[in-house]
């Protein structure tokens, strides 16, 4: 789990006292949502790709894996080098499972 996956659940557990997915799919907690907007704006890639990842996972496993891999595959797409790095290594293996 990737520490923005844990802090949102955390964060939504504290306010909701549910887990991260739920409040995620009924309107509690939808910060998690701007993650990667948030990192954009800060011309931060790294934090946008970490952010993206986290959020693609969530919308996987709640059956949207088509916006998932749309908004990871136009992050990964902008990296031109460091493909041997944790955070791509992890992104790729994801845009994969999500094909």
């Amino acid at each position: 789990m990737s520490s923005l996956d844990s802090l949102a659940s955390a964060s939504c557990r504290e306010k909701t006292g549910v887990g991260t997915s739920r409040c995620l799919f009924d309107g509690r907690y939808p910060g998690v949502a701007q993650w990667p907007l948030l990192a954009r704006a800060q011309q931060a890639r790294w934090l946008e790709l970490r952010a993206a990842v986290s959020l693609a996972r969530l919308w996987r496993a709640h059956s949207r894996r088509d916006d998932a891999r749309e908004l990871l595959a136009g992050i990964y797409g902008w990296f031109t080098e460091g493909f041997d790095t944790l955070d791509l290594v992890e992104a790729k293996a994801l845009l994969e499972a999500l094909a």
